[in-house]
């Protein structure tokens, strides 16, 4: 039972380093603010909950897994809300989302 818990944090915090490297990818490639700042809350709200998750695998039952469960909740509502706190303050400074470019039905073959 103990190689299996240990297997799975292990893929949990494998997984959660991957998010926190994707979303990197993601605020490095996207093309405005508000994209970069999707694609870096999703994958790092993400990377979070799996990296914290297998922390507290490895930890098992004990103090430091409530302490970890606390720090997880904490983010889960601060993560979100700073993000919103951020788009809100760059529409109220008059950035704009930039244009996609519109479909064109002779473009789609």
């Amino acid at each position: 039972m103990a190689l299996l818990l240990d297997i799975l944090s292990w893929v949990l915090l494998a997984l959660g380093g991957a998010f926190v490297f994707i979303g990197g990818v993601g605020a490095l490639r996207m093309p405005d603010l508000f994209t970069r700042m999707h694609a870096a809350s999703l994958t790092d709200t993400a990377g979070a909950v799996l990296v914290i998750t297998g922390l507290m695998l490895q930890a098992g039952a004990s103090l430091a897994s409530i302490k970890l469960g606390m720090i997880l909740v904490f983010l889960l509502l601060t993560s979100p809300t700073a993000t919103n706190a951020l788009a809100s303050a760059a529409m109220l400074a008059g950035v704009r989302p930039t244009e996609a470019v519109p479909w064109k039905p002779e473009e789609r073959r």
